[in-house]
C-alpha cells in the first residue's frame, strides 16, 4: 500500500466525483431533475461503496479504471434509496449530512423523481459500459438489482418500518441491516473481486467479510446516534429513539454494542486472512468503518 488510507479514500471520492459529474454531463436530461438529482449526488457523501469496490479491485488488480462506471452506478443507487428515505411517507426527516434533504430543498414530486432517475440511469451506465464484457455487464447488473431489490435493500427498508415500535432480537435486527445496508456493502466488495479475476474461493471469504462490514458500519451508525456529535454527523442525534427504532444500544446497551462491533471485526479479518487479502485497503476500511466519528 503506497499511501495512507485517509489519503486513499480522499482520491477514491476525487475520483468518483469526476466520474459522475461526466456522465451527467453527458445527458440531455430536464434542467430541474438534473437538479435534484445532482444536490443529492453532490451532497458531500462519504463515498464508502465506490471506495470499498476500488479497495476490492485494487487488492487483486491495478487497472482500475474498469470499475469506475460500476463505481458510479452504485453511488446512484445508495443516493436514489436516501433521496427516498428521507420522504415524509419514509422517515419524514429534513436533514442529511447538514443540508436540507432532496423534497425539502425541491418538491415531493421532483425527488421521487430524481431517485427514479438515479435507479435506472444506474443500470443504464453498466450496459454501456465499453470496458465491460457482455459476461461481466450481466453478472453486474444481476448481481446489483438482487442487492438493491425486493430480496435486498428494498427488503430491509420494509422490515426497518415494520420493526418501529417493536422489541427486536439481535437475530431481527442483523437481518434488517444485512439487506438495507449490508446488501450494497456486499455487491462493492464482490464486484471489485469478480472483476478482478479472483477464485470463486477467494469471492466467497470476501463476501462474508463484507456481510460483517455492513453489520459493523451500521452497529457504528446506531452509536453515533447515541453518543456521536451533530455537527459532524450533519444531523441531530437522538433520531433512532425518537422514531422508536431497535438499535444494537437499545438491545445491548452502549458497552454491549461495542463488544458486538468488535466480535464482527474479528470474524471480518479471518474471512479477509483466507481470501489472501490482509496488509490491504480492505483491511485499513474495516477499521475505518468501526471507529468513523460521522
Amino acid at each position: 500500500m503506497s499511501i495512507s488510507i485517509e489519503k486513499y479514500i480522499e482520491r477514491g471520492k476525487l475520483i468518483i466525483e469526476e466520474q459522475i459529474n461526466q456522465v451527467l454531463i453527458e445527458k440531455e436530461i430536464p434542467t430541474s431533475l438534473k437538479e435534484s438529482m445532482k444536490y443529492s449526488l453532490f451532497a458531500g457523501g462519504k463515498r464508502l461503496r465506490p471506495i470499498l469496490l476500488f479497495a476490492s479491485y485494487n487488492t487483486y488488480a491495478e487497472n482500475i479504471e474498469k470499475v469506475y462506471k460500476t463505481a458510479a452506478a452504485l453511488e446512484m443507487i445508495h443516493t436514489y434509496s436516501l433521496i427516498h428515505d428521507d420522504l415524509p411517507a419514509m422517515d419524514d426527516d429534513d436533514y442529511r449530512r447538514g443540508k436540507l434533504t432532496n423534497h425539502r430543498e425541491f418538491d415531493e414530486a421532483t425527488a421521487i423523481l430524481a431517485g427514479d432517475a438515479l435507479l435506472t440511469y444506474a443500470f443504464e451506465l453498466i450496459a454501456d459500459d465499453p470496458m465491460l464484457s457482455d459476461t461481466e455487464k450481466t453478472f453486474l447488473i444481476s448481481s446489483l438489482a438482487k442487492a438493491s431489490g425486493p430480496e435486498g435493500m428494498v427488503a430491509g427498508q420494509v422490515l426497518d418500518m415494520e420493526g418501529e415500535t417493536k422489541v427486536l432480537t439481535l437475530e431481527q435486527l442483523e437481518k434488517i441491516h444485512e439487506l438495507k445496508t449490508g446488501r450494497l456493502i456486499s455487491f462493492a466488495i464482490t464486484a471489485g473481486a469478480y472483476l478482478a479475476k479472483t477464485t470463486t474461493e477467494q469471492q466467497t471469504y470476501l463476501e462474508n467479510y463484507a456481510h460483517y462490514l455492513g453489520l459493523i458500519f451500521q452497529v457504528q451508525d446506531d452509536i453515533l446516534d447515541v453518543i456521536g456529535d451533530p455537527d459532524k454527523l450533519g444531523k441531530p442525534v437522538g433520531s433512532d429513539e425518537l422514531n422508536e427504532k431497535s438499535t444494537y444500544p437499545n438491545l445491548l446497551g452502549l458497552e454491549g454494542a461495542e463488544q458486538q462491533k468488535e466480535k464482527y471485526k474479528e470474524t471480518a479479518r479471518n474471512s479477509l486472512k483466507r481470501a489472501n487479502a490482509t496488509d490491504s485497503y480492505l483491511e485499513d476500511l474495516l477499521l475505518y468503518f468501526g471507529n468513523r466519528d460521522h
